[in-house]
């Protein structure tokens, strides 16, 4: 699908921003400047998580003025469904040594928690120097098993968004904005 077609293929549906790229990007400094700050003199590894976080992890990364590493993780849910399958499956493996470090995973958003609850379990294992979990949306009343996020962007309804990273069916991760689909 071309940008134009994204474009018309949005209008069409009617589907409504529900953040802009001037309001995620005010969050994104300011969650930025909040890890900075709770990291000053550390030097801690984001781990994002692929596909949906690499836009989010990206423009983080710019935002924090410390010395931070790097690497990335790949897990799905949901395939090409709107609808989380319950399943958690690793696709690609963190590449980094992570033994005594202070880890800050990266998500884009936070709906059943299964992931979360993968993730913290993966790396419970892994005897880190902290574990914190950044996400830019979580879902209100989605949560399927309790899940700590340390750091949250922005809480949202429960209902399918895309853009900014987040995708239906592979599709529309590059829209600036964050649409309600649904």
């Amino acid at each position: 699908m071309t940008f134009e077609e994204t474009e018309k293929f949005i209008k069409k549906n009617d589907y409504k921003v529900l953040l802009s790229k001037e309001q995620i990007a005010k969050r994104v400094r300011e969650l930025g400047a909040e890890i900075s700050n709770d990291y000053r003199g550390k030097c801690p590894i984001l781990i994002g998580v692929l596909n949906g976080s690499f836009m989010f992890c990206g423009d983080l990364f710019r935002e924090i003025t410390i010395d931070c590493e790097i690497d990335f993780i790949k897990i799905t849910s949901y395939g090409n469904a709107k609808k989380s399958s319950g399943h958690v499956k690793i696709r690609k493996d963190i590449d980094a040594h992570l033994e005594g470090r202070h880890v800050i995973l990266v998500e884009d958003i936070v709906d059943s928690g299964l992931s979360v609850q993968y993730l913290r379990s993966r790396l419970s294992t892994v005897e880190v120097s902290s574990l914190r979990f950044v996400s830019l949306l979580v879902k209100q009343g989605a949560a399927q098993v309790p899940c700590e996020r340390d750091y949250v962007g922005f809480s949202i309804p429960n209902r399918f968004v895309v853009g900014y990273g987040l995708d239906y069916a592979q599709k529309l991760r590059n829209l600036p904005e964050v649409f309600l689909m649904d």
